[in-house]
Formats: structure tokens, C-alpha cells, sequence
């Protein structure tokens, strides 16, 4: 598939075949990645050479999700049913990564690059050591709506779930250095600001770069910023 580039008041363009419902830029600023409406496919896109390139062949179950690695040149993919882990330099799928269920809706990489965790419309959050195995090494299932939203804060040993239950769970994850020990995972709080409207609740959460703080959006139009007391 072949998309046009173009330039225009000091603005770049990228034109797809179809809405773009979701931007990810790799860290180092040069590569991001386009999913469109349909699910179908996922676009990788270099800006400094203006060239964009499909990703698979178009998918039978919509993606939902993508994610660059943080260090290597890989690509997370997160379709209904699995999440692929897709080589970029070599251009092949590596592995599969499964769940058990076929409702995935969205996941996040740990700044270490060895841990992601997968949220899923039936309330389960799923937490992969990509070193042990391709299920998942511990599963939450505390929501009562549809995990919309993952994070992992990128300093803190801390991640996040937003649901359409209307809530933000928050949860200790200690990834130890050393890799003869388990992730430590504590569920530390329940987040209970935003109000649900026609089955839906929170639709983002997002850690800040460097401090404690979480950040939520909501179906009642609000954004909350959580933080410490002091």
C-alpha cells in the first residue's frame, strides 16, 4: 500500500485510506506507527525519508492496539486476539502472545522492554514476562466494565488500568534487575472520580513523565489528575 506524503504551510501530511484512530511515535522521534478505522492494518511511517510501509497483510480481526519496543526494533501489535511481536529490521513476526481471550483491547510496555500488560473488554488485565512465556504470567480481573486503557509509568514502579466501569485502578509492579526474581504486583488503589455514561466510563489514563502523578479521561468530558498529597 502506497500513501502520499505532502507539505503545506510548514505542516506535514500523510494520507490514509481510511480515518486514523491512533498515533504512536517510537522514542527516538524519527519512526510512528498509524492504525486506521477499519482495524485492518498498521502503517510504520519515517518521517526523516517520508516513506511509510504496511505492516502485514490486512487483518480478519481488527487491531486495537500498537507500541513500539523501547529499545530494539520491535513492534507490538495488538489485534482482538493476540498481541504479535513483529521484527522490524528482519521484517518477520517473532511470536504470538495469548491471553485466552478474544476480547484484547489495549496494552502498554514496561521501560525495561522485557514486560507489557494487556487490558480486555471482559474487565481481565494480563501481565506477560516476554522471558518466560507467551501466556501470561499473572491475570487481574478486578474491573466490572471494559479496560479501555493501560500505562506503565516510565520511572515509578507503577501502572494503571481505566475502565468503562468508571474507575482507575492503580497497582505496585516491581520489575527486579535480577531475573531470578518474580515481578512483585500489589493492587494499590481505586481511582473513583469519573461518572459513566451509556455503559462507558474512563477512556485514557496516563502516568507523567517524571513525577507521581496519573492522568484520566472520561466519557463525562472531564480529565482528573491524580496525585500526592503533598
Amino acid at each position: 500500500m502506497t500513501l502520499n506524503w505532502g507539505e503545506r504551510n510548514g505542516m506535514m501530511f500523510v494520507s490514509h485510506s481510511a480515518a486514523v484512530i491512533k498515533v504512536v511515535w517510537h522514542r527516538k522521534g524519527d519512526y510512528f506507527a498509524s492504525i486506521v478505522s477499519d482495524g485492518k492494518h498498521v502503517m510504520v511511517h519515517r518521517l526523516s525519508r517520508r516513506n511509510s510501509q504496511q505492516i502485514f497483510r490486512d487483518q480478519k480481526i481488527p487491531i486495537r492496539s500498537v507500541i513500539f519496543h523501547p529499545q530494539n526494533p520491535l513492534l507490538f501489535i495488538c489485534t482482538g486476539l493476540h498481541v504479535q511481536i513483529y521484527d522490524l529490521q528482519r521484517q518477520v513476526l517473532l511470536r504470538k502472545l495469548s491471553t485466552g481471550t478474544r476480547r484484547l483491547s489495549c496494552m502498554a510496555i514496561h521501560s525495561g522492554g522485557e514486560n507489557i500488560i494487556v487490558g480486555s473488554e471482559d474487565g481481565k488485565l494480563s501481565w506477560f514476562d516476554l522471558e518466560l512465556s507467551i501466556t501470561p504470567y499473572k491475570v487481574l480481573g478486578s474491573h466490572a466494565g471494559a479496560i479501555k486503557d493501560v500505562s506503565f509509568h516510565p520511572k515509578y514502579p507503577l501502572f494503571a488500568s481505566g475502565s468503562d466501569d468508571a474507575t482507575v485502578h492503580v497497582f505496585h509492579g516491581m520489575v527486579h534487575a535480577d531475573l531470578d526474581r518474580n515481578v512483585l504486583i500489589i493492587p494499590l488503589k481505586i481511582l473513583r472520580s469519573h461518572s459513566g455514561h451509556d455503559g462507558e466510563g474512563v477512556t485514557e489514563c496516563a502516568f507523567h513523565p517524571t513525577q507521581p502523578w496519573l492522568f484520566s479521561a472520561g466519557v463525562d468530558g472531564s480529565i482528573i489528575v491524580f496525585c500526592d498529597e503533598g
